[in-house]
């Protein structure tokens, strides 16, 4: 970065033409479906493609209101980017890497920090009652480096992530808490670029840019994109208003104080980051967004694996959701941005996924049951544009691969689809509280995208 690019100011003029295509085209679907539901004879064909045009018009406004804000964000952290040239703000830093089985990807992700830039780390790997050669792998990597000291410590049985984090923070004398994953590796420069913004008081936590190492397989490329326009373009935005909502486990900043506060990380949930960044939201506390603390992390590279890791997430998040119910109408203490971010959380953990599934099985049965195949076709058009939309904006300030993009097709035909579906039955269980286990996935400690 470190300046502002006339490539931006084109790509911006670009996506703004675009959204105001796709504004034309919405209004061009709506009058289509309108006079395509005079000739059908049920009301509730009529009733239900009204509500969904609605719904399209809700996401129209939030790829339009994304784009703009991410942009925005953008823009300031290239200005921020100039004024921390000429300072010097190096707070002390731990690093928390809690670990269990993960003997195939610890050594790769040490080495990692051993290879970031800073002056002074401490990293701290914990060893959560792994069954594994984790704790050997780990072990080989104590001692101290040039500008950084190895420990690791082994909590003898297994105790879950949130309790191995907390181990890791009362082990930790650091003023800034960085957590990652054990499958993950860090950019050289996303310790710096993290800790940065912590020049300013106010801010408590950063959230870093997550992205995918693992691109083998078709499902893995889907999912890469999904990281793309699903997580981080929304974290641009939401970094622009300093409300990250969800501080990922592979990437996250903390002043070790607040964490104290809160009294660590809570077991009671299967998303305690996200349980923990709910906690700050309601104290109407600053987080923000750094796209250029990079983490690589792996994927699921096959269906079992990502119906397992979503189906956890789901439950994970609305748990967490559930716990600080309380939080949703406490406008006066997080504030009005805050607290709009938890209802936008359960908007998109609820109400999204049943709306898309609705979307696409009611005009499959008005395509095969009156012929009205062009409602159908103008359906998914929309989402595709909105999609690919999102994609070109997100890659080009990541500078990621252009290919990516023509992945939107299956990846609103089919993948989003599919997620969508394993929201919805991971919500009515999470419901009726049917029990559930952790679950794993498969790590093949993958050290380069392939």
């Amino acid at each position: 970065m470190g300046r502002f690019r006339l490539r931006d100011v084109i790509y911006f003029l670009a996506i703004l033409s675009l959204g105001l295509f796709l504004a034309g085209w919405t209004i061009i679907t709506y009058l289509a479906i309108l006079s395509n539901i005079r000739d059908l004879p049920s009301a509730f064909v009529s009733v239900s493609t009204g509500i969904l045009v609605g719904f399209l018009i809700v996401l129209l406004v939030r790829y339009l209101v994304l784009v703009w804000t991410s942009f925005a964000h953008h823009f300031e952290s290239l200005q921020f980017d100039e004024k921390m040239k000429d300072q010097v703000f190096t707070p002390s830093v731990t690093i928390l890497v809690p670990a269990y089985n993960e003997g195939a990807s610890i050594e790769a992700a040490i080495q990692s920090l051993l290879e970031v830039v800073y002056p002074d780390l401490e990293i701290l790997v914990i060893n959560d009652g792994s069954s594994d050669d984790t704790f050997e792998c780990a072990s080989k990597w104590a001692g101290a480096y040039r500008s950084a000291t190895v420990r690791v410590i082994d909590t003898g049985v297994n105790v879950g992530k949130a309790e191995a984090l907390n181990v890791g923070l009362e082990n930790s004398t650091r003023e800034i808490v960085v957590v990652m994953d054990a499958d993950s590796r860090l950019e050289p420069q996303s310790i710096l670029k993290g800790v940065a913004h912590f020049i300013n008081p106010e801010v408590v936590a950063v959230a870093g840019n997550v992205k995918i190492i693992n691109r083998v397989n078709f499902l893995s490329k889907l999912q890469t994109l999904e990281y793309l326009i699903g997580l981080n373009l929304v974290r641009r935005a939401q970094g622009y208003f300093q409300c990250v909502n969800i501080i990922p486990g592979p990437m996250g900043f903390f002043r070790r104080e607040v964490l104290l506060e809160l009294g660590g990380y809570e077991s009671d949930t299967f998303a305690e980051d996200c349980d923990l960044t709910l906690k700050m939201l309601a104290r109407g506390q600053r987080i923000n967004y750094e796209p250029e603390a990079i983490s690589w992390t792996e994927c699921p590279e096959d269906i079992n694996g990502l119906i397992t890791q979503r189906y956890r997430w789901t439950r994970g998040i609305l748990q967490a959701l559930k716990k600080n119910k309380s939080s949703f109408f406490h406008i006066k203490k997080s504030g009005f941005v805050n607290s709009f971010m938890l209802w936008y959380m359960l908007f998109e953990a609820i109400a999204w996924p049943i709306m898309n599934i609705f979307g696409n099985i009611f005009f499959l049965f008005v395509a095969g049951y009156y012929g009205a195949i062009n409602l159908l076709l103008l359906w998914w058009l929309i989402l595709v544009l909105l999609d690919m939309t999102g994609a070109l904006h997100t890659i080009t300030f990541e500078e990621e691969e252009l290919s990516l993009v023509f992945y939107s097709v299956p990846y609103r035909m089919f993948f989003i689809f599919g997620i969508d579906i394993t929201k919805v039955l991971a919500t009515f269980e999470e419901f009726i509280n049917v029990g559930m286990t952790w679950g794993s996935i498969e790590r093949r400690g993958r050290t380069a995208k392939k």
